[in-house]
C-alpha cells in the first residue's frame, strides 16, 4: 500500500492538535486555585474582530482566589468585562478603572457540576474536530482509489487505519475528560 496516497502524518498531526486544544481549554477550568489560563478561552470583541483576552490586557493572579486583568485600552474595559461575564465560566468581574478584579467563587456542588458540563462541551468539540479529520482521511482514500493510485483493498486498509487512529484519539479524549472530571468533583 502506498502511504503517500493518504497523508497519515498530516492526519495524526491534526488529530493531536485537537487533543492539544482540548488540554488547553481544560486547563482553564482550574479548581481551587486561580490561574491565568482560566481566561484563555475568553474571546473579546475588540476593534471589529474577536481576539483572546491576552491580546487586549495583562492577566495576573495576585491572590489564590483572584484573577486580575489590566486592560491596555480604556475604551475596551466594558467589552472585556462583558466577554468575561458571558464566557460561561461563572465569573463576575469588578471594574476598577482599567483593571478588572475577578474573584473566584467558592466551588459548591452546583458550580462543580456546571464546570463538568463545560468540560464535556470542550471534549465534544474535540471529538467533532477529530471526526472532521477522519472524514478528510476517508475522502483522501476514496479519491486515491478513484484515481487509481490505490487498489480497492489498499483503500480499505487505509480507511481502516484512519478509523483506528480516530478511535484511539477519541479514547484519549475520554481519558483526559475523565481525569479532569475527577479533579473538578474532588472536594
Amino acid at each position: 500500500m502506498s502511504d503517500d496516497a493518504v497523508n497519515f502524518s498530516d492526519l495524526t498531526k491534526r488529530m493531536e492538535g485537537a487533543l492539544t486544544s482540548l488540554k488547553n481549554d481544560l486547563a482553564g477550568l482550574r479548581t481551587g486555585r486561580a490561574s491565568a489560563s482560566l481566561l484563555d478561552p475568553v474571546v473579546v470583541e475588540a476593534y471589529g474582530q474577536k481576539m483572546p483576552i491576552s491580546q487586549v490586557g495583562t492577566v495576573n493572579v495576585p491572590e489564590a482566589r483572584m484573577v486580575s486583568v489590566q486592560v491596555w485600552d480604556k475604551s475596551m474595559v466594558g467589552a472585556v468585562e462583558k466577554a468575561i461575564r458571558e464566557s460561561g465560566l461563572g465569573l463576575n468581574p469588578v471594574t476598577d478603572g482599567q483593571n478588572l478584579r475577578i474573584p473566584l467563587p467558592e466551588l459548591n456542588e452546583q458550580r462543580r457540576k456546571e464546570l463538568v458540563k463545560i468540560a464535556h462541551q470542550y471534549a465534544e468539540g474535540a471529538k467533532v474536530a477529530i471526526r472532521h479529520v477522519r472524514r478528510d482521511g476517508m475522502e483522501e482514500a476514496k479519491k486515491a482509489e478513484k484515481d487509481g493510485t490505490l487498489g480497492k483493498d489498499d483503500a480499505r486498509v487505509a480507511s481502516d487505519k484512519v478509523q483506528k487512529m480516530t478511535d484511539d484519539m477519541v479514547t484519549n479524549v475520554d481519558a483526559i475528560l475523565a481525569q479532569k472530571e475527577t479533579e473538578i468533583l474532588q472536594v
